[in-house]
């Protein structure tokens, strides 16, 4: 495979569950019925006979079909006398627990072994994160016409995942967020019922999948004249991004990312209303590693795809949020996200 997982020292094996990880190492696209023993010169996939053909055709690494109804046992042979590793962030305990009874072996916490081999996206890692970054780029151009006083958000969210569906994209990346007017302040506000009215800002994020990788993008558009202190927050915002992405690049610290965008707005005055994260890696999740706050140790790399988002949220007014999705180059970065981010009246 195009990134190789380094298995810890102190493990011969590990058990893999977590399905977007299971579909990492490889490749079958029913993961949450499947399971991955890693070794240090290769993987093998287990599943059962519902993939019997399923899985062959899809798999890069060898597959063995299993009878669900004999637990674990299957796995005595290939974990015997072998020091084996398990994710303690994913497997819960009574999943463990079952393996070590009915496998008879004892397991070691790891955690974010695979994780890290992806956060560095191979090229056609790469290219499906494109594609489904154009279908979002496009949707969004499909929906402007759309947003109008009246429309209800619940209605924009549904015709852009509709839109995308039939050009290409396999599902929406999350629940959208359309918040219009006051439910602008909500950084999670899923599109509701609720009706747009004019003089509101509405922020919408949303994303693709595309051959199960994910796009991710956040933008903001006025309805009519707004208040001015909307459109001052929206200047803040994009003013905060821009320097992100200016000082993005290999070798930058996570937190140092997120300090540079945060500054911006703590010396706009609305320090306080910044209230998540700078951004994250966009993969095989929508959220994944590199996670780009303030207590990060993760340094940018060439090959990483991320998002840069500041935000600015008034509770009980509106609020404002950008995002660009970014892949980080030998030399710098690119912007992947091509939809037009300034301020926008419609």
């Amino acid at each position: 495979m195009t990134n190789p997982v380094a298995l810890p020292n102190e493990v011969d094996l590990l058990i893999v569950t977590q399905p977007e990880n299971v579909r990492y190492l490889s490749g079958f696209t029913a993961p949450e019925d499947g399971l991955v023993v890693l070794a240090r010169e290769g993987a093998t996939l287990f599943t059962d006979a519902r993939y019997a053909e399923q899985a062959p055709a899809e798999s890069r690494v060898p597959v063995e079909i299993v009878n669900p109804r004999e637990g674990y046992g299957f796995l005595r042979s290939h974990l015997k006398g072998a020091r084996v590793g398990y994710d303690a962030r994913h497997m819960p305990c009574s999943r463990k627990d079952r393996i070590e009874a009915e496998a008879n072996v004892a397991l070691l916490p790891t955690e974010g072994v695979v994780e890290r081999a992806r956060t560095i996206k191979g090229p056609d890692e790469f290219e499906r994160i494109v594609r489904a970054a154009r279908i979002a780029d496009e949707g969004y151009a499909h929906l402007l016409a759309q947003i109008k006083p009246g429309a209800r958000e619940l209605d924009l969210a549904l015709e852009l995942e509709f839109w995308m569906r039939k050009n290409g994209a396999e599902r929406a990346a999350f629940d959208f967020i359309v918040a219009s007017g006051p439910r602008g302040a909500l950084p999670h506000g899923v599109a509701s019922t609720k009706r747009l009215e004019r003089g509101e800002l509405v922020t919408l994020d949303f994303g693709a999948v595309v051959d199960g990788y994910h796009s991710d993008m956040t933008r903001a558009v006025a309805l009519g004249t707004v208040d001015t202190e909307m459109q001052r927050i929206f200047e803040v915002a994009e003013a905060a991004l821009e320097a992100a992405l200016e000082a993005a690049g290999p070798g930058v610290a996570a937190r140092q990312l997120d300090a540079v965008a945060r500054g911006v707005i703590e010396r706009a005055g609305y320090g306080s209303r910044f209230v998540h994260s700078l951004g994250h890696g966009v993969g095989l999740e929508v959220h994944e590693a590199p996670f780009l706050n303030a207590r990060s140790d993760e340094v940018l790399e060439p090959g990483m795809v991320i998002t840069l988002e500041p935000g600015i949220y008034l509770p009980g007014r509106g609020g404002v949020r950008l995002e660009e999705l970014v892949h980080v180059t030998p030399t710098g970065i690119e912007v992947l996200s091509r939809a037009p981010r300034g301020w926008l009246e419609v």
